[in-house]
Formats: structure tokens, sequence, C-alpha cells
């Protein structure tokens, strides 16, 4: 895959869009003063973003891959090594640990239908990661142009499969990791045997396969937030008055 057309003009684009006078409807002056000062706050943020993106970016190697781990295909059952995951040319492998089975403790409701709603529900998915996968579905296919982005599980491949069928996961690559130690090796699961929701880094080079980057900010936070670029409801719900609400039963997989 490759994109087709020209790129754009991005300083005549960017000239379409400045506008140093904007204004809406209606506004106020106190809201103009207190959104211009936003507007800096906001402009300061997307600077120590890209910064921040530069010192990741920066990262030197990590360790080289433990082992070529096995998994197992959830579209045949088919097995594929992890050496195997890095197409013809693309050098970065992107991987998101999905918790299915979900934590043990959590109270959140089960599928709505289907088979993997037959399943017990602590067997079943965990919502949080099924509306991460949601987001990643999307924009996979423009991904794949850049770099590999794999979902790894540790159920049962029919489960996966069946599940992704339910939701519609169609551009994902998506693989169990029952049958080895990958989740454990690469902190996406606990040593108890709870799966933890966790984004890794792999380059591939001439010295083989490194780790690169890992959502580690995770265990310094205690939370789910070090997912947020690529968690896209949580960006569209920081944008409005009431914010992020109460989080702890949010997502769900059933809304009343």
């Amino acid at each position: 895959m490759a994109p087709k057309g020209r790129p754009r003009d991005m300083n005549k684009w960017r000239e379409t869009l400045r506008d140093p006078n904007i204004r809406f409807p209606g506004e106020s002056s106190e809201y103009r003063r207190a959104r211009n000062q936003l507007l800096e706050a906001e402009d300061e943020l997307r600077r120590l973003n890209e910064q921040v993106a530069a010192q990741r970016r920066a990262l030197p190697a990590g360790g080289l891959l433990a082992e070529d781990y096995v998994f197992e295909s959830a579209a045949d059952g088919g097995e594929v090594r992890f050496s195997e995951l890095f197409a013809p040319g693309k050098d970065t492998l992107v991987i998101y640990h999905m918790m299915f089975p979900r934590w043990s403790k959590d109270p959140r409701a089960g599928a709505p239908g289907g088979k993997t709603a037959l399943l017990p529900v602590v067997e079943q998915p965990c919502p949080s990661c099924t509306s991460v996968v949601d987001g990643l579905n999307g924009p996979a296919t423009d991904l794949s142009d850049r770099v590999n982005l794999v979902v790894v599980a540790k159920t049962d491949p029919a489960r996966l499969g069946t599940y992704a069928q339910e939701r519609g996961w169609r551009n994902l690559r998506l693989l169990s990791s029952r049958n080895n130690t990958f989740n454990r090796d690469y902190h996406g699961e606990t040593p108890e045997g709870e799966q933890l929701p966790v984004l890794n880094v792999f380059s591939r080079d001439e010295n083989g396969i490194h780790h690169r980057w890992a959502s580690e900010l995770t265990f310094v936070r205690g939370d789910n937030s070090p997912l947020d670029p690529v968690w896209p409801i949580w960006g569209v719900l920081d944008l409005t008055p009431n914010g992020r609400g109460e989080t702890a039963a949010y997502p769900s997989l059933q809304y009343e």
C-alpha cells in the first residue's frame, strides 16, 4: 500500500488555516480574553508534545527481542512467529496488549450479544480494551503504509476471531499469545496472570529486533491515561465542559 496522488502544498494549506482574528457568534469579551489565555496554554502544550515526541524518537535501541515468539492467528489459527510480523520494507512494529480475558475484578457489563456473550463474564474481553481496539481498527489501513500494527490477546484464537467479527474489526491483525510468554515478558501481564493494557513498539535492523518503547507511564501513574494517544474517546471528552467525568464504569460494552 502506498499513498496515491501528490503531497499537499503545506505552505498554501497553512495560509488557508491561519486567522489570528477568528471570532465566534455571540461571544463576550470575557470569553475571548479567557479563550486567548487558553490558546497560549494549548500552543505551549503542543510544543511540549512535539518536544516529548522528539525525545521518544531519539531513544536508543532497547534490548534485543527475548525470543522469536510463536503466536496463533485469530483469522485462521495458524502459527505466526514474531519475526514474521514485519512486512517487507517496514521495520517498525506497534503492538497493543488487549485484556482478553478482562481484569478478574472488573464489574462492568459483558458483551451485549453474540457468542462472546455466552462466555463467563470473567473470560470476556475488557470493555476499555475493546474501545481502544475499536479506535485502532479505523486508521489501521492508513497506518499500514508506515508501520506494522498488531493486537495481541491471551485468549483462544477462535474466541478472539469471533469477537473481531462481532465488533467489525476487519482491518487489524489479531493474534493469540496463549501459548507463549510474550505478555509476561513485556509487562502485558502481572505475575498473577492478570492481563494489562500496554503498548509496545519494536524495530528491526541489521542487528535484529529491538524493543524501542512501551507505555511505562502506566506503571508510574497507575492508570490508563498513557494510552490516550491511541484512544480517541478521551480526547473528545476532554474538549467538553464536563470533561471525562466518572471513569470507573466508563466505557462499557452495554449502555442503558
